[in-house]
């Protein structure tokens, strides 16, 4: 009996992961967001003071969607790779990120704890740059994938810290969006 797979049964494999893990990351990816209150309309966002280097934010959709989409195929091939080894741990590695990642925005825009978000963040950058390590010995195309993502997690941690910084009273307060009547 043969245990090795053919290089056509490799790519059905990869092809049925790839069905699975992308949509699957992009739709927890916008279901955060989304859930999260982090699109236009937010009273508390609004609010806030951006600092100077805040993109236009439809920036933001469109560079999470690409992420998320390059995220989702380096994952599949990681979990395409059967029988090599680390695959496991890098797996895990991946899906204790990416629960942080999908954690961000409800800290950040739903909550409103720039602070709590700001170690979040920084958590999540270290968490993915371990998982890039680790998808680097098992696919390095996978790897390789996750580059922009980090690049990306760093300016938003930047983004994260200068939000803070030009609005501290803002840190952790409420707005519920509703609007006040007064009688006078």
């Amino acid at each position: 009996m043969n245990l090795l797979a053919s290089s056509g049964q490799l790519r059905a494999s990869l092809m049925r992961w790839l069905l699975v893990c992308v949509p699957l990351v992009v739709l927890l990816g916008f279901l955060s967001g989304t859930l999260a209150g982090s699109g236009p309309g937010n009273p508390w966002f609004d609010e806030l003071v951006k600092p100077a280097v805040y993109p236009p934010r439809a920036t933001f959709g469109i560079v999470w969607t690409v992420l998320y989409v390059m995220m989702g195929v380096a994952f599949a091939m990681i979990l395409a790779a059967r029988g090599a080894r680390g695959r496991g741990i890098a797996a895990l590695a991946f899906v204790i990120q990416f629960a942080l990642n999908l954690a961000w925005s409800p800290l950040f825009f739903g909550a409103h704890m720039m602070s709590a978000a700001l170690v979040l963040i920084a958590v999540m950058l270290l968490a993915a740059i371990v998982t890039t390590v680790l998808f680097a010995r098992v696919r390095p195309m996978a790897a390789a994938l996750l580059v922009p993502y980090l690049l990306w997690l760093v300016f938003a941690t930047y983004l994260n810290f200068a939000f803070l910084q030009a609005n501290p009273g803002m840190d952790g307060v409420k707005r519920s969006g509703a609007v006040e009547r007064f009688d006078i």
